[in-house]
């Protein structure tokens, strides 16, 4: 049961997630997201429950089977960091391997998350961003089958919010990992995630890709709104640039000259000129 603002609700989800995926989950305060990672994880036990990873049984409460969390095979990263204070970088990383595992991927990760000159320090004295990119480091020493993040990025500001979103990307693809990402930021789902599932009052109420999920298909002729980019697919000869503004979503045509001057996560300026509109980069 989860506990809201309009009392006790029951958490009822299912879903599938195929291997390599990365899923993001997305809804109000309340819904229900990290108590799902929770279960997932073996920190939190439902009333009835399966869970089964790679035909592998984690949950069955029919059965009462219950696969403890030090069996499970997740990486797990909080929007606290839970670094060990008394231990440094490279030794937050040790602390993870398991007794036959090969240590070499320490070195692999450090270099790959480039905390060589910090791998000495110890937690406090690390910026935010720095604090996280040891925890995801930590988080995939064990190669696990599962990736929960809960609102890693949600403490950071824009610039250090980006740069660890590329970092997320790189060990989801290098690592072959299959992640479960809750987040608030529609324009960090769209540049992550194969696929988002909605969660109101503990129930799944979409679930598709983030542009299905997202966006909006009707689009007013004359406009002129500032955004930012989410974005940028090509579609033949042309690219289509999809700018966040508030809670909409506007689709914007550019040819690929014009898309040299933009990145995801730039600010810009979207106007209607004669019907046909135009896109800009402000400061």
């Amino acid at each position: 049961m989860l506990q809201t603002a309009d009392g006790e609700l029951p958490l009822n989800a299912s879903f599938t997630i195929e291997e390599g995926q990365f899923l993001a989950i997305y809804g109000n305060s309340g819904a229900g997201k990290t108590t799902l990672l929770r279960i997932l994880a073996g920190l939190t036990q439902a009333d009835k429950t399966h869970i089964e990873v790679a035909n592998e049984i984690w949950d069955d409460s029919q059965n009462k089977f219950h696969l403890s969390v030090q069996n499970r095979s997740i990486g797990f990263v909080f929007q606290d960091y839970a670094l060990f204070p008394n231990l440094t970088v490279k030794e937050n990383l040790e602390f993870a391997l398991q007794k036959n595992d090969n240590s070499k991927i320490v070195s692999e990760l450090i270099e790959l998350m480039e905390l060589q000159s910090l791998q000495n320090c110890k937690p406090q004295n690390l910026s935010g961003g720095q604090k996280q990119r040891v925890a995801l480091a930590r988080a995939i020493v064990r190669k696990p089958k599962i990736l929960l993040l809960d609102e890693p990025l949600s403490a950071l500001d824009d610039e250090m919010r980006f740069k660890l979103q590329d970092y997320i990307l790189k060990i989801h693809q290098k690592y072959k990992l299959t992640t479960l990402m809750i987040s608030h930021s529609i324009p960090e789902i769209f540049k992550l995630s194969d696929k988002v599932i909605i969660l109101d009052k503990g129930k799944i109420i979409k679930e598709e890709t983030p542009g299905n999920v997202f966006s909006e298909e009707k689009i007013s002729s004359k406009f002129k709104l500032t955004g930012e980019i989410i974005s940028i697919t090509k579609s033949d000869i042309i690219y289509v640039v999809q700018v966040l503004s508030g809670n909409n979503i506007v689709k914007v045509i550019a040819t690929e000259d014009e898309i040299q001057n933009f990145r995801v996560g730039q600010k810009v300026l979207v106007a209607s000129k004669a019907f046909n509109p135009i896109i800009q980069v402000i400061s």
